[in-house]
């Protein structure tokens, strides 16, 4: 193997610049030329290509975001998108592939190598957490650190005024950023997809609480188990709530990387270059147990993530 590319794909996650960075330097290391291909699937639909030098990734460490950028495209699910992009792919002499993404991105580098031959490995990267086959994807951590500081602050002006807020965070399906954020800021309610709630439950007991002298009350809402406008309109029939509601929306992406999602990119990409060289394909890079792990893409894609037990108990227990 000569020849290997690596590209972003899907939202954008802290610690991807770090992944990216650590597959140049480690292939330039071991003999490989290194192309990074533009916009994800778009860019490699067009062609935009090009070949990375050691300096093309200095400096990107404390970088949010991708500096291969990203993008989704609705090309690339047909037969002639696919088409344009391995054309280009083969073009180029690239003999395999490192694809950096959510589920999205990562069924598009399985459609390659089982459809057209391309050797692929994956590297997750999804603030959602909700890949299968490891303990924290790329960017997670960051977008922890971002809500917790975010919450922190609505605390402070939420006691001041005596209100509740509703802060609906990110994590369509899986309510993990929701549940972590909740313990750690020492929110009064989290509802996730995962667990039924009762919104009149909710409701008395923040009635109970302003009985008890409490000054706000803080429910967090994870964006998969509804919207926010509609919760607030729900509690309001509980009771005379001054409820206000934030969205943290994309501000959760964004940010400078912490250390745990540098060095978790920077794992996660030498592992995944090590993999290529060793003919492996097919391949997520996980963290499991403290560990840089490899699961099939199979794995991946056969299993549904959710909440880890032990994290919901302490959620019962806190909040």
């Amino acid at each position: 193997m000569k020849k290997i590319g690596v590209m972003t794909s899907g939202g954008d996650s802290p610690g991807m610049n770090a992944a990216i960075r650590a597959v140049v330097r480690c292939g330039l290391y071991s003999g490989l030329e290194v192309y990074g291909i533009e916009s994800g699937y778009a860019g490699m639909i067009d062609g935009r290509i090009s070949l990375l030098a050691h300096s093309d990734v200095s400096n990107i460490l404390s970088r949010g975001g991708t500096i291969l950028r990203s993008a989704r495209s609705l090309e690339f699910k047909t037969d002639a998108g696919q088409a344009k992009a391995v054309k280009n792919l083969k073009e180029h002499g690239i003999e395999a592939l490192i694809v950096i993404g959510g589920d999205g991105s990562l069924t598009g580098a399985k459609l390659l190598q089982d459809k057209y031959g391309i050797k692929c490995i994956g590297i997750p990267g999804s603030i959602d957490n909700d890949l299968y086959g490891t303990d924290l994807s790329l960017g997670v951590d960051t977008a922890l650190n971002v809500i917790t500081s975010s919450i922190d602050m609505i605390n402070n002006t939420a006691s001041s005024h005596g209100r509740t807020f509703i802060i609906e965070v990110m994590g369509r399906n899986c309510g993990y950023l929701a549940v972590v954020a909740g313990i750690v800021t020492g929110a009064d309610a989290v509802i996730i997809p995962e667990v039924p709630h009762d919104i009149n439950e909710i409701g008395n007991m923040f009635i109970n609480r302003y009985k008890e002298g409490k000054t706000r009350n803080i429910l967090i809402l994870s964006e998969g188990a509804g919207k926010a406008e509609d919760v607030a309109l729900q509690l309001a029939e509980c009771g005379d709530f001054d409820a206000r509601i934030t969205v943290l929306g994309h501000i959760q992406r964004g940010g400078t990387p912490t250390a745990t999602d540098r060095m978790l990119g920077s794992q996660m990409g030498i592992a995944a270059v090590e993999a290529l060289l060793e003919g492996k394909s097919g391949l997520m890079t996980g963290f499991q147990d403290n560990i840089i792990v490899l699961v099939d893409f199979d794995e991946v894609f056969s299993n549904k993530v959710t909440v880890n037990e032990s994290i919901c108990r302490l959620m019962k227990k806190l909040i």
